[in-house]
């Protein structure tokens, strides 16, 4: 947990032409499960591979073929489930989810309805200092995804490519507690962070690794305070829930467009349907998929090739133990341990790779300044050529010795500055090459008064507005830096130049 005070951010409110409106939310997050296997076969989940090259006889449902389930997979939700403080079900079952489509060759999708693997959590959601909104999470339950159709290859014909058919997922329910589009994809970075510093999921939501199914309704000003405890969900509006979105961009266009579309309904006097949308990011809107499904649509029951699954409270407590240091333990800590603000502990802990880097480099060394240069100078120039940390051309032991560099005095801000471009250029040792290029500063007081007096001497003018405005003492700074090639000590200048002017 933080040790920072939050306050919930007000939500979000829609003015209409009958009064304001306000937005209640819910997300159902399919997280792929990082395994090397399926969940219920031996066969590959690389992505990118060439279509049905990871094809068993049981993701094709061949006859005779059963079912045996990945542990690691099950390991890797339970371990989500502690990552988000919930509740671990020592029994949990799969049922049967029937429903026809080409790409699910078995007739039906393996789930858990009735007795998911996880229950109730929570989510605390950053959103700017001082603020955070908990979600609560419903339950996580473990899943098979389906194969995928393909459409757009041919103009009469569609193909199906059964890669992905048997993948395991990890599905997280959450209760409509977000208030507003921003919220909704802040809810999704934090499940992302979270579950990337487990080491449960990769995240990457263009490959469809994350993605999320959003429902959206809209409710009368403090009708979710009222009723957001309770069973009736009448007053909180009647939901539409939008398929597939797998963008943090269109998910916040997606909900714009639907809370006005739902609000424009209820003003004109009719009344929303509850049913399946999709969001067509070209024209920015919402269309009807199909009528919502209820779960005896899909004519659940329990799977009879799969035993309920049993766990033991002692493996749990093991995976328990093995957790990492989690995004808000360690955003609390930097701001303990290294003196950083909030927000600077937030962009330093937001992928545990970029954490890591800057605990190589504070190590031993100012926080705040390495964090500056981190965040200011290092991230700058990663997010500007488009590179992750992994590919960062200065490693963390090379801004760090720029650092010590800094700290003893041997070169200047400004010299640092250029010492961290040759560095990103041409790699090399940061002392050898301040060493070699004669890049250290001038802390020799006798030279820089020397070239002090000679500036003085040069502008007798300057000199005397000097004498009247004190802040021109800055224009005569910048000349001995300039004459000294930025190599003077510039604490040291400031301090001669004005005694030398009688400041």
């Amino acid at each position: 947990m933080l040790d920072l005070t939050y306050d919930a951010p007000a939500p979000k409110v829609i003015p209409g032409a009958t009064g304001d409106w306000e937005l209640v939310i819910g997300m159902e997050v399919h997280a792929q499960v990082r395994s090397n296997a399926k969940l219920f076969s031996g066969a590959s989940t690389e992505f990118g591979a060439e279509p049905n090259s990871h094809v068993s006889f049981m993701d094709a449902a061949m006859p005779g073929m059963l079912p045996v389930i990945n542990e690691f997979c099950v390991e890797q939700a339970v371990r989500t489930g502690l990552g988000l403080r919930a509740e671990i079900n020592l029994k949990s079952a799969f049922d049967r989810k029937n429903y026809f489509y080409p790409d699910l060759p078995k007739g039906y999708q393996t789930s858990q309805l009735y007795h998911p693997l996880v229950g109730e959590g929570e989510v605390l959601v950053d959103m700017g200092p001082g603020l955070a909104r908990r979600v609560r999470i419903e339950r996580i339950h473990v899943e098979e995804d389906a194969g995928k159709s393909i459409h757009d290859m041919d103009p009469a014909m569609s193909f199906v490519d059964l890669n992905r058919t048997g993948v395991a997922l990890m599905e997280i329910v959450s209760r409509p507690d977000i208030r507003g589009p921003e919220e909704a994809a802040a809810y999704i970075a934090k499940l992302r962070q979270i579950m990337r510093y487990l080491g449960t999921c990769e995240g990457n939501m263009q490959s469809g690794n994350l993605r999320a199914d959003v429902n959206v309704s809209v409710c009368r000003p403090g009708d979710y305070e009222r009723y957001q405890d309770s069973q009736d969900f009448a007053h909180l509006g009647t939901r539409c829930e939008i398929k597939n979105m797998n963008s943090m961009r269109f998910i916040q266009q997606a909900i714009e467009y639907e809370a006005r579309r739902q609000i424009g309904i209820l003003e004109d006097g009719g009344k929303v349907t509850q049913e399946t949308r999709l969001y067509n990011p070209d024209k920015g809107e919402t269309r009807s998929m199909r009528g919502k499904e209820e779960a005896h649509d899909y004519r659940y029951f329990p799977c009879p090739d799969l035993l309920p699954l049993e766990i033991e409270q002692g493996w749990v407590d093991a995976i328990r133990d093995s957790l990492p240091e989690l995004p808000d333990a360690k955003k609390a800590r930097f701001v303990t341990d290294y003196g950083v603000t909030e927000y600077d502990a937030g962009v330093l802990t937001a992928e545990v790779e970029n954490a890591a880097f800057f605990e190589a480099v504070a190590e031993g060394r100012d926080g705040k300044q390495a964090a500056n240069w981190v965040i200011n100078e290092l991230f700058g120039r990663l997010n500007k050529e488009g590179l992750g940390i992994g590919e960062s051309p200065v490693s963390a032991a090379q801004l760090g010795g720029v650092l010590d560099l800094i700290a003893e005095d041997a070169i200047s801000g400004k010299i640092a500055k250029e010492l961290f471009e040759i560095l990103w250029e041409e790699g090399g040792d940061p002392a050898e090459i301040v060493e070699a290029r004669g890049m250290k500063q001038v802390t020799d007081t006798a030279a820089i008064e020397a070239a002090v007096d000679e500036i003085i001497a040069a502008n007798p003018a300057q000199v005397e507005k000097a004498k009247e405005n004190p802040k021109l003492v800055g224009w005569f700074v910048g000349q001995v830096m300039k004459a000294t090639g930025g190599k003077a000590n510039p604490k040291a200048v400031n301090q001669i130049v004005a005694q030398k002017l009688g400041q």
